[in-house]
């Protein structure tokens, strides 16, 4: 990316005294400061990433943030969320993250995009912007992020989080490698749970999302080493870092336009955590309430999520058997023997990983039946008393 042109570009007092501590860096001074100020940074996403993403990325002083996000905050976002506060749920995100930056940067230009980014606006939106931050938590909208860059010579800094693991790199930067050398094509649907199946330490988008930040402001500011051509993997548990390099696949398909990502990516628009339930048979929670409601002696409800979850709801009667000891083989005969003459029925929390557990008993010779929706959907429209989480 070519430096942001900084020829019209004052500080005014305020924003002296305000990024004071940046003046004093001879790596930033004033020129860095007026290039961050006349930089424009897009945000895809205003969740767990994109939240310290854009609370920093305001508080250095970069002088236009684009935001794109379709979502509203909702009480399970607090936990990691850190840009979104308690009187905003049930609002929408980018409103909430507006408000929040110009209580720390009255000065930043915020633009609101309160829609998902498809191929039809992502070269339109992406293309008003110097660096795109992908905060997003899905494989479509990630390769459409990176192909709509590659095709509009944008910078793409990267960053993902799952339970306690994060990775941060910059993709297409200077002739470096972009996502496709990374991934070359998406996993199988269903292969990678969301964190709303499978979880995330709430600290985590944080580390994360703030390396994003300090990527976006050293290719602003054109300071330091970037990691292009570095994906960087860290590790909460363990509290460490560590690297891979990163290299343009000279094999890699030509990307010269966008395409439908959804079908690419095998995800036939469904709610997440249900990529695989077109390949088996499902029921609805209405449906399996009036099962319930009748004699039960031949049906069996299996809860194949982990022991944390079922702490915190259950639906009444089912039996608890994790989608890894079934995968791997150690509760097979288990369920077989629970499910012996009876009609079985399978649920987690948003029916991807019962869909999995099927699949998986399936090759046993075990058939049963998947709830749409899981235990959430339960919660919804059957019994709102169990919690939602």
């Amino acid at each position: 990316m070519l430096p942001p042109d900084t020829s019209a570009v004052q500080l005014s007092p305020d924003e002296v005294v305000r990024f004071s501590r940046h003046l004093i860096l001879p790596e930033i001074g004033m020129e860095g400061q007026k290039r961050l100020k006349a930089a424009s940074v897009l945000c895809v996403g205003t969740g767990g990433l994109g939240s310290p993403l854009l609370l920093y990325l305001a508080a250095a002083g970069v002088g236009r943030l684009g935001i794109v996000d379709f979502d509203v905050v909702d009480h399970s976002n607090l936990q990691r969320q850190v840009i979104h506060g308690t009187s905003w749920v049930g609002k929408p995100k980018i409103e909430s993250a507006k408000a929040r930056i110009h209580e720390i940067n009255p000065h930043c230009q915020v633009d609101l995009y309160e829609t998902a980014l498809t191929s039809e606006n992502a070269l339109e939106i992406i293309a008003g912007y110097d660096i795109v931050c992908d905060g997003t938590d899905n494989f479509p909208t990630r390769y459409l992020v990176n192909d709509a860059c590659v095709l509009l010579d944008k910078p793409n800094v990267y960053g993902s989080i799952f339970r306690f693991e994060g990775q941060a790199t910059v993709f297409n930067y200077q002739g470096g490698p972009n996502y496709r050398d990374l991934f070359p094509e998406p996993p199988p649907p269903g292969m990678v749970p969301s964190c709303a199946e499978g979880g995330v330490v709430g600290v985590l988008p944080g580390i994360i999302g703030v390396i994003q930040a300090t990527e976006a402001v050293k290719l602003i500011t054109g300071i330091g080493t970037s990691l292009s051509g570095r994906l960087l993997l860290f590790d909460a548990l363990k509290m460490s870092f560590r690297e891979l390099k990163l290299r343009p696949n000279p094999e890699r398909p030509v990307i010269d336009k966008l395409i439908d990502y959804q079908e690419f990516c095998g995800v036939g628009g469904s709610a997440p955590g249900q990529e695989e339930a077109g390949s088996v048979a499902t029921i609805s929670v209405s449906e399996l309430k009036t099962l319930l409601d009748g004699p039960q002696d031949d049906l069996l409800l299996l809860d194949v999520r982990n022991p944390p979850e079922a702490e915190i709801a259950v639906i009444p009667g089912a039996v608890l058997v994790p989608l890894d000891r079934i995968e791997s083989g150690e509760a097979i005969e288990e369920v077989r023997r629970l499910a012996s003459g009876k009609r079985l029925y399978v649920h987690c929390k948003l029916g991807g990983r019962s869909a999995k557990a099927l699949i998986a008993l399936g090759r046993h010779g075990i058939d049963g039946v998947n709830v749409q929706g899981g235990i959430d959907a339960w919660s919804q429209e059957v019994d709102p008393d169990v919690p939602r989480y």
